[in-house]
């Protein structure tokens, strides 16, 4: 029997002059979007799901967990998942996934942490909507850790969690989580991509080649746990199965006439509590608006990374750019070009906002921080003293501290 290939090769999707070059939002057309969602979910390439709904493989925990205890069978389920993130639908479902018991008693956690956080004056919104239309609890796998350790020892030791992050990222990776609590009333979304790429103003993906855009989906997979029975009418999560295969995804996502697209051709589905949802970064989602009066619906929303997404080296950014700053002024006031000054910045500053504590270092212009480059190109800008930079580099740092 073949093995289903966990590369994502993505034979059908639209490849352009520039694919691996850089990719242009004029190059973005909805037809060749089209054509990729002619792709159609094949229940064949699914033996371990139950069923298929709205194009998505539903699996059952309880079915899994003896075909688990196989190590080779353990293999071929992995192989199958890893098969419908990249080359399938990029979404699955797994019934029953978390036990119900301690869904609940980390939601009785997570609720007085939410209450806590409020009582302080510390209102967290999301990336997309404002503090009060949602509950958001930022770093929710260190706070319940802390809060609670048996809890969290009971809900990490789940078995199906691990097989999905396993299953797409191998061992050794690395889990991170938010709650998010959309109230009755709650808006939702507009359709989007998520981590890394996904997370950029289209201006900024662009200076990406096209080779980091296919690379991107594969550093992280995305979850989320239902700790409520979530119905259609609570705004489970939308999606567009098979989008993720579209080369131009991440620049499409902020054009109308994709958003409109996704507004009428998304599907979605019900959760019942412990239910957990898995899916390509790069598909096509959006949370949906909670139409109900009484279901505060939340989820555990995982971001779990590949480990392979570090640099060899221990490197004190902050002690570099200390250091060079001083000679980088002097070497501008004598004329040195500003694109010259700012291959130094990047060989010597975090260019990238994450990871950071979401509470205190929040988005500024869309849904990243300022990183560690963006406040030393704004010092060498304004001219600042080294004194000034370095209260300023000062409070990014504190500000990106877990607590």
């Amino acid at each position: 029997m073949t093995t289903p290939s966990t590369t994502p090769t993505y034979p059908d999707a639209p490849m352009h002059p520039a694919a691996h070059g850089y990719r242009r939002a004029e190059d973005c057309h909805l037809e060749d979007l089209l054509r990729v969602l002619e792709d159609r979910t094949d229940p064949a390439r699914h033996p371990h799901a139950t069923r298929v709904e709205q194009g998505v493989p539903i699996y059952d925990a309880r079915a899994l967990r003896p075909v688990l205890a196989d190590p080779a069978a353990a293999d071929a389920v992995r192989a199958e998942l890893a098969d419908a993130l990249a080359d399938g639908p990029g979404i699955v479902v797994m019934e029953g996934a978390v036990d119900v018991d301690v869904v609940d008693r980390a939601s009785t956690t997570f609720a007085a942490i939410i209450e806590r956080e409020k009582a302080s004056g510390q209102m967290a919104g999301d990336h997309f909507a404002s503090p009060g239309a949602n509950d958001r609890v930022w770093n929710a796998l260190e706070k319940l850790a802390v809060a609670d350790p048996e809890t969290f020892v009971a809900y990490y030791a789940n078995d199906m969690i691990a097989l999905a992050a396993e299953a797409w990222l191998g061992p050794a990776y690395q889990v991170t989580s938010q709650i998010n609590v959309v109230n009755p009333g709650g808006k939702g979304q507009t359709v989007h991509r998520d981590y890394h790429l996904g997370f950029q103003a289209p201006e900024v993906t662009g200076r990406y080649p096209g080779r980091v855009h296919d690379l991107s989906s594969l550093l992280t997979l995305q979850g989320a746990v239902a700790h409520c029975d979530m119905p259609v009418e609570s705004g489970p999560t939308l999606y567009l199965p098979h989008s993720q295969k579209y080369s131009h995804g991440y620049l499409a996502y902020w054009l109308p006439e994709f958003q409109d697209y996704f507004t009428d051709h998304h599907v979605q589905l019900p959760l019942r509590a412990g239910d957990a949802v898995f899916f390509n970064p790069a598909l096509f989602h959006a949370a949906g608006s909670n139409h109900t009066s009484d279901v505060r619906r939340m989820a555990n929303l995982l971001q779990i990374s590949s480990a392979f997404g570090r640099a060899m080296e221990t490197v004190d950014r902050d002690r570099v750019v200390r250091s060079v700053y001083p000679s980088l002024l002097a070497a501008r006031a004598a004329g040195m070009p500003e694109a010259d000054q700012y291959r130094v910045v990047a060989a010597a500053a975090e260019g990238y906002a994450f990871p950071t504590n979401l509470d205190r270092d929040t988005p500024v212009d869309g849904m990243t921080p300022r990183s560690q480059a963006d406040v030393v190109r704004r010092a060498l800008a304004e001219e600042q003293t080294p004194q000034a930079l370095g209260e300023r580099l000062e409070a990014v740092a504190r500000a990106k501290l877990s607590h």
